[in-house]
């Protein structure tokens, strides 16, 4: 089985990817020069804790958030390496599941990018599934009514619009109403070394960005679960009973490759590092790459000067987009497959393609860019024709205030 290829089942997930245990790394709360290294082989995730957290489960009724990367390391041979999904790990524990909370993309993360999710029942185990991506984004009273304790395990990739943090802050917000405890079991964030672009303005909250942070916010989910709780963002300043399972070997300039795809259309380390940068094109006519199996690492539309953009491909329906944008025409782009690893957001292939287009007016889906951007800013910016550097100058101010709140919340240097 390829390399982030699709959670098929809560059985045994085969994987290229090495563990090996180690100690505690210290708090920090400064921050440090990017200095990237490949350390995907020390570090330990907080699921793979488990004396850590087995005792606050035992003669429990558990809830568990989760979706196909909520895995555990089992084994490793000379040619692959096993994973068992948590909820499979927790039941030969015998801690008592009573339901499986599911996120955008579904328990098994293959629903497509806003694609209505809805509850079932797991296949193997019986479990009931709840839909956090359909008729609710929040859990209700009633779904935590017979439960004890609710375990949040899903792997983020650190870009606000992304929503798993949304989905974090709803659970969070519906346990500190019934006054059930939250742990979490904290994963690396792949764009960790990255706190960059445009805040959020409050009146541009949405399910694509809850909050006052950049675009990219350089915490791990857990990280961010405290700053939640910290800045007391939850409805009516209530505070959750937080726990936070700490990785092992992790900080911030670490650089982590992730083992099963987070998404449908984020298959490889490539798309997740340029996410931050080609995650604004959702809210334009451009394709960036959905129908391909290139997603997040080429954009292209019909609408660009085809001499000056020299990559031509056009998107069909595949696992990652039923319906890709632009479905069936042919797209001239810009392939960046090749590009060095990303250190910080560009939005230098966003100014280029509006450049480029010969259909400026429908350029922006002005809603839609405006929640992925969380301003409505930086589309008047474009336009204008400011340049890169002068449009990052202008969020420079709120990335160094956002920097030092932050710093109160890092667990990890």
């Amino acid at each position: 089985m390829p390399l982030f290829s699709p959670f098929k089942s809560t059985l045994l997930c085969w994987v290229l990817l090495v563990h090996s245990c180690g100690q505690k790394v210290p708090a920090s709360g400064t921050d440090s020069p990017i200095n990237i290294k490949d350390s995907t082989a020390q570090i330990t995730v907080g699921a793979n804790r488990i004396p850590a957290y087995l005792g606050l489960l035992r003669n429990k009724r558990v809830g568990i958030v989760a979706n196909q990367t909520s895995v555990i390391f089992k084994s490793q041979t000379p040619y692959t390496v096993s994973y068992v999904h948590l909820v499979d790990s927790l039941l030969t524990h015998r801690i008592d599941i009573r339901k499986v909370f599911a996120p955008e993309h579904g328990f098994r993360g293959t629903a497509d990018a806003g694609e209505k999710v809805t509850d079932g029942k797991d296949e193997r185990t019986g479990i009931p599934i709840v839909s956090l991506y359909g008729s609710h984004r929040k859990p209700s009273q009633e779904h935590l009514a017979d439960l004890d304790v609710v375990v949040f395990d899903i792997q983020d990739v650190g870009v606000r619009f992304y929503t798993y943090i949304a989905t974090l802050q709803y659970v969070m917000e519906a346990c500190a109403e019934a006054g059930i405890p939250v742990l979490v079991l904290d994963r690396p964030n792949p764009n960790g070394h990255m706190v960059d672009g445009p805040s959020i303005q409050l009146e541009n909250r949405s399910f694509l960005g809850l909050n006052p942070i950049p675009l990219v916010y350089g915490m791990t989910i857990g990280e961010y679960a405290n700053m939640i709780n910290g800045e007391q963002w939850l409805d009516k300043k209530v505070k959750t009973d937080l726990t936070i399972i700490e990785l092992e070997n992790y900080t911030h300039h670490s650089k982590y490759s992730l083992p099963i795809r987070p998404s449908p259309n984020l298959p490889n380390d490539k798309a997740i590092n340029l996410y931050p940068s080609l995650g604004l094109f959702e809210g334009t006519h451009m394709n960036a790459g959905r129908g391909t199996d290139f997603q997040f690492q080429r954009y292209g539309s019909p609408h660009l000067d085809s001499t000056q953009f020299k990559l031509r491909y056009t998107p069909k329906p595949n696992f990652g987009s039923k319906s890709p944008k632009f479905n069936g025409a042919k797209c001239f782009g810009e392939d960046l497959s090749e590009v060095t690893f990303m250190k910080e957001m560009s939005l230098q292939w966003l100014i280029k393609a509006y450049k480029g287009s010969s259909a400026k007016a429908e350029f922006f889906n002005t809603s839609g860019f405006t929640k992925h951007a969380g301003t409505s800013e930086l589309q008047q910016q474009i336009v204008a024709g400011w340049s890169e550097a002068k449009i990052k100058e202008s969020w420079a101010a709120s990335i160094k205030d956002f920097k030092e709140i932050r710093k109160k919340y890092l667990l990890y240097p």
